[in-house]
Protein backbone atom coordinates (compact mmCIF):
# COMPACT_ATOMS: atom_id res chain seq x y z
CA UNK A 1 0.00 0.00 0.00
CA UNK A 2 1.81 3.40 -1.23
CA UNK A 3 2.76 5.68 1.63
CA UNK A 4 0.21 8.42 2.67
CA UNK A 5 1.52 12.36 1.31
CA UNK A 6 2.85 13.99 4.45
CA UNK A 7 0.53 16.53 4.12
CA UNK A 8 -2.48 14.43 4.76
CA UNK A 9 -1.32 12.81 7.61
CA UNK A 10 -0.44 16.13 8.97
CA UNK A 11 -4.25 17.19 8.37
CA UNK A 12 -5.21 13.51 10.38
CA UNK A 13 -3.65 14.79 12.99
CA UNK A 14 -4.64 18.92 12.74
CA UNK A 15 -8.02 16.72 12.61
CA UNK A 16 -7.81 14.55 15.12
CA UNK A 17 -6.56 17.42 17.82
CA UNK A 18 -9.15 19.12 17.10
CA UNK A 19 -11.66 15.97 17.99
CA UNK A 20 -10.15 15.36 21.23
CA UNK A 21 -10.83 19.23 22.13
CA UNK A 22 -6.87 20.55 22.21
CA UNK A 23 -8.45 22.97 20.08
CA UNK A 24 -11.59 24.33 20.19
CA UNK A 25 -14.34 26.66 17.91
CA UNK A 26 -12.99 29.88 17.60
CA UNK A 27 -9.47 29.33 18.89
CA UNK A 28 -6.50 30.39 16.86
CA UNK A 29 -3.69 27.26 15.68
CA UNK A 30 -0.17 27.99 16.35
CA UNK A 31 1.81 29.21 13.57
CA UNK A 32 2.77 27.40 10.90
CA UNK A 33 6.41 26.90 11.56
CA UNK A 34 5.64 25.71 15.36
CA UNK A 35 3.21 23.51 14.00
CA UNK A 36 5.60 22.01 11.46
CA UNK A 37 8.39 22.02 14.58
CA UNK A 38 6.29 19.91 16.56
CA UNK A 39 5.23 17.50 13.43
CA UNK A 40 8.80 17.05 12.19
CA UNK A 41 7.64 18.45 8.70
CA UNK A 42 8.51 21.24 6.77
CA UNK A 43 6.35 24.63 6.71
CA UNK A 44 4.56 24.13 2.93
CA UNK A 45 3.62 20.05 4.21
CA UNK A 46 1.63 22.46 7.23
CA UNK A 47 0.31 24.75 4.60
CA UNK A 48 -0.86 22.24 2.17
CA UNK A 49 -2.48 20.04 5.48
CA UNK A 50 -4.60 23.56 6.66
CA UNK A 51 -5.95 24.71 3.45
CA UNK A 52 -7.31 21.19 2.72
CA UNK A 53 -9.10 21.59 6.09
CA UNK A 54 -9.71 24.94 5.60
CA UNK A 55 -11.54 23.51 1.93
CA UNK A 56 -13.56 20.70 4.67
CA UNK A 57 -14.87 23.34 6.84
CA UNK A 58 -12.75 22.41 9.47
CA UNK A 59 -10.81 25.33 9.81
CA UNK A 60 -10.82 29.13 8.71
CA UNK A 61 -8.19 31.39 7.55
CA UNK A 62 -8.57 34.87 8.55
CA UNK A 63 -6.21 37.23 6.44
CA UNK A 64 -3.58 39.16 8.53
CA UNK A 65 -4.59 37.10 11.21
CA UNK A 66 -4.24 33.19 10.81
CA UNK A 67 -5.68 29.84 11.11
CA UNK A 68 -9.37 28.99 13.47
CA UNK A 69 -11.14 26.35 14.28
CA UNK A 70 -13.54 26.72 12.25
CA UNK A 71 -17.28 26.75 14.46
CA UNK A 72 -19.64 23.84 13.33
CA UNK A 73 -22.14 24.14 10.39
CA UNK A 74 -25.15 22.62 9.63
CA UNK A 75 -25.09 21.73 6.55
CA UNK A 76 -28.29 22.03 3.88
CA UNK A 77 -28.94 18.57 2.65
CA UNK A 78 -29.75 18.92 -1.15
CA UNK A 79 -32.07 15.92 -2.67
CA UNK A 80 -31.52 15.03 -6.12
CA UNK A 81 -34.58 12.31 -6.84
CA UNK A 82 -36.59 12.11 -9.92
CA UNK A 83 -39.63 11.59 -7.68
CA UNK A 84 -39.58 14.65 -5.92
CA UNK A 85 -39.16 16.47 -9.40
CA UNK A 86 -42.74 14.51 -10.59
CA UNK A 87 -44.37 15.79 -7.41
CA UNK A 88 -44.81 19.15 -8.42
CA UNK A 89 -43.15 22.56 -6.85
CA UNK A 90 -39.59 23.14 -5.78
CA UNK A 91 -36.79 20.50 -4.72
CA UNK A 92 -35.18 23.09 -3.16
CA UNK A 93 -37.43 25.37 -1.17
CA UNK A 94 -38.24 21.70 0.07
CA UNK A 95 -35.05 20.92 1.04
CA UNK A 96 -34.70 24.55 2.70
CA UNK A 97 -37.95 24.41 4.14
CA UNK A 98 -36.69 21.13 5.93
CA UNK A 99 -33.92 22.93 7.56
CA UNK A 100 -36.16 25.84 8.61
CA UNK A 101 -34.36 27.94 5.97
CA UNK A 102 -36.02 29.96 3.42
CA UNK A 103 -35.18 28.76 -0.39
CA UNK A 104 -35.24 31.14 -3.48
CA UNK A 105 -33.01 31.75 -6.27
CA UNK A 106 -31.79 34.69 -8.19
CA UNK A 107 -31.05 34.21 -12.42
CA UNK A 108 -29.81 35.61 -15.39
CA UNK A 109 -30.87 34.69 -18.88
CA UNK A 110 -29.30 35.65 -22.10
CA UNK A 111 -30.71 34.40 -25.11
CA UNK A 112 -28.69 33.28 -28.49
CA UNK A 113 -25.36 32.58 -26.56
CA UNK A 114 -23.07 30.54 -29.06
CA UNK A 115 -22.99 26.58 -27.80
CA UNK A 116 -19.44 26.08 -26.40
CA UNK A 117 -17.94 22.69 -27.48
CA UNK A 118 -18.77 20.73 -24.81
CA UNK A 119 -21.92 22.33 -24.46
CA UNK A 120 -22.94 21.60 -27.47
CA UNK A 121 -21.90 18.01 -27.60
CA UNK A 122 -24.11 17.50 -24.59
CA UNK A 123 -27.19 18.70 -26.48
CA UNK A 124 -26.56 17.38 -29.49
CA UNK A 125 -26.08 20.80 -31.77
CA UNK A 126 -23.45 21.84 -33.17
CA UNK A 127 -20.26 23.94 -31.73
CA UNK A 128 -21.62 28.23 -31.78
CA UNK A 129 -25.60 27.03 -32.53
CA UNK A 130 -27.67 29.77 -30.52
CA UNK A 131 -28.49 28.55 -27.03
CA UNK A 132 -30.82 29.92 -24.09
CA UNK A 133 -28.18 30.58 -21.43
CA UNK A 134 -29.40 30.78 -17.47
CA UNK A 135 -27.29 31.23 -14.16
CA UNK A 136 -28.91 30.38 -11.24
CA UNK A 137 -27.61 31.54 -7.84
CA UNK A 138 -29.90 29.58 -4.78
CA UNK A 139 -29.90 30.82 -1.46
CA UNK A 140 -30.97 29.72 1.84
CA UNK A 141 -31.89 32.79 3.92
CA UNK A 142 -30.32 35.01 1.79
CA UNK A 143 -27.15 33.85 1.37
CA UNK A 144 -25.82 31.53 -1.61
CA UNK A 145 -25.36 28.02 -1.58
CA UNK A 146 -25.67 26.57 -4.63
CA UNK A 147 -24.78 27.87 -8.45
CA UNK A 148 -26.02 26.53 -11.75
CA UNK A 149 -25.83 27.24 -15.39
CA UNK A 150 -28.86 26.04 -17.60
CA UNK A 151 -28.08 25.57 -21.63
CA UNK A 152 -30.96 25.03 -23.76
CA UNK A 153 -30.99 25.18 -27.51
CA UNK A 154 -32.59 27.97 -28.86
CA UNK A 155 -34.35 26.84 -32.22
CA UNK A 156 -36.39 23.84 -29.46
CA UNK A 157 -38.15 26.69 -27.52
CA UNK A 158 -37.76 29.87 -29.86
CA UNK A 159 -41.30 31.84 -30.63
CA UNK A 160 -42.79 30.15 -27.69
CA UNK A 161 -44.18 31.08 -24.24
CA UNK A 162 -40.80 29.28 -22.35
CA UNK A 163 -38.31 30.23 -24.37
CA UNK A 164 -37.15 32.19 -20.76
CA UNK A 165 -37.22 30.23 -18.41
CA UNK A 166 -37.51 32.44 -15.66
CA UNK A 167 -39.72 34.98 -17.80
CA UNK A 168 -43.69 34.64 -18.93
CA UNK A 169 -46.35 32.13 -17.46
CA UNK A 170 -44.15 29.57 -16.97
CA UNK A 171 -41.64 31.23 -15.11
CA UNK A 172 -39.90 28.80 -12.51
CA UNK A 173 -41.58 25.78 -13.68
CA UNK A 174 -38.83 23.48 -14.09
CA UNK A 175 -37.86 21.93 -17.28
CA UNK A 176 -39.97 19.24 -17.62
CA UNK A 177 -43.23 21.04 -17.08
CA UNK A 178 -42.26 24.13 -18.99
CA UNK A 179 -41.26 21.47 -22.16
CA UNK A 180 -44.39 19.43 -21.54
CA UNK A 181 -45.90 23.18 -22.77
CA UNK A 182 -44.94 23.26 -26.22
CA UNK A 183 -45.57 19.36 -26.29
CA UNK A 184 -42.18 17.70 -25.54
CA UNK A 185 -42.40 14.87 -23.13
CA UNK A 186 -39.03 14.85 -20.91
CA UNK A 187 -38.96 11.32 -19.89
CA UNK A 188 -35.87 11.30 -17.69
CA UNK A 189 -32.22 13.11 -16.89
CA UNK A 190 -28.39 11.90 -16.56
CA UNK A 191 -26.20 13.18 -13.65
CA UNK A 192 -22.62 13.23 -13.52
CA UNK A 193 -21.22 14.50 -10.68
CA UNK A 194 -17.84 14.72 -9.74
CA UNK A 195 -15.18 16.66 -6.93
CA UNK A 196 -13.17 19.74 -7.63
CA UNK A 197 -11.81 22.91 -6.67
CA UNK A 198 -13.83 26.15 -6.87
CA UNK A 199 -12.61 28.54 -8.98
CA UNK A 200 -12.27 32.26 -7.89
CA UNK A 201 -15.55 33.06 -9.37
CA UNK A 202 -17.36 30.63 -7.75
CA UNK A 203 -15.69 30.72 -4.15
CA UNK A 204 -16.36 34.84 -3.90
CA UNK A 205 -20.29 34.19 -5.34
CA UNK A 206 -20.96 31.43 -2.77
CA UNK A 207 -18.71 32.92 -0.19
CA UNK A 208 -16.13 30.21 0.70
CA UNK A 209 -12.57 29.71 0.36
CA UNK A 210 -10.72 29.88 -2.51
CA UNK A 211 -9.94 26.46 -4.23
CA UNK A 212 -12.48 24.98 -1.49
CA UNK A 213 -13.86 21.57 -2.32
CA UNK A 214 -17.03 21.31 -4.41
CA UNK A 215 -19.57 19.34 -6.11
CA UNK A 216 -19.68 19.53 -9.93
CA UNK A 217 -23.00 18.37 -11.47
CA UNK A 218 -23.26 17.85 -15.20
CA UNK A 219 -26.69 17.05 -15.51
CA UNK A 220 -28.89 16.90 -19.08
CA UNK A 221 -32.89 15.89 -19.19
CA UNK A 222 -33.64 14.10 -22.36
CA UNK A 223 -36.92 13.86 -24.45
CA UNK A 224 -38.87 10.12 -24.73
CA UNK A 225 -36.94 10.43 -28.05
CA UNK A 226 -33.81 10.76 -26.42
CA UNK A 227 -32.80 14.17 -27.81
CA UNK A 228 -31.24 16.71 -25.25
CA UNK A 229 -33.41 19.16 -24.36
CA UNK A 230 -31.38 21.08 -21.52
CA UNK A 231 -28.16 20.37 -19.94
CA UNK A 232 -27.17 22.42 -16.87
CA UNK A 233 -23.37 22.74 -14.46
CA UNK A 234 -24.02 22.58 -10.82
CA UNK A 235 -21.93 23.52 -8.67
CA UNK A 236 -22.39 22.69 -4.47
CA UNK A 237 -20.69 23.46 -2.17
CA UNK A 238 -19.11 20.71 -0.19
CA UNK A 239 -18.81 22.63 3.28
CA UNK A 240 -22.35 23.89 2.79
CA UNK A 241 -23.96 20.81 1.41
CA UNK A 242 -24.72 17.25 1.56
CA UNK A 243 -25.99 16.15 -1.25
CA UNK A 244 -28.24 13.04 -1.37
CA UNK A 245 -29.50 11.26 -4.25
CA UNK A 246 -33.09 9.38 -3.81
CA UNK A 247 -33.74 6.29 -5.97
CA UNK A 248 -37.35 5.02 -6.28
CA UNK A 249 -38.08 1.52 -6.68
CA UNK A 250 -40.92 0.59 -8.87
CA UNK A 251 -42.70 -2.41 -7.43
Amino acid sequence: MPEQPPYLRIADVLRQRIAEGEWTPGDRLPSRAQIAQDCGVGDNVVRRAQELLISQGVLEGRAGSGTYVAEPRRRVRVVRSSAREERGGSPFRADMQAVGKRGDWESRTEAKVPAPAEIAARLGIGEGDSCVRTEYEFLADGRPVQLSTSWEPYELTAGTLIVLPEGGPYAGAGVADRMAEIGVTVSHAVEQPEPRQASAEEASLLGIQKAALVTHIRRTYYSDDGRPVETADIVVPVALCEIVYEVPVRR
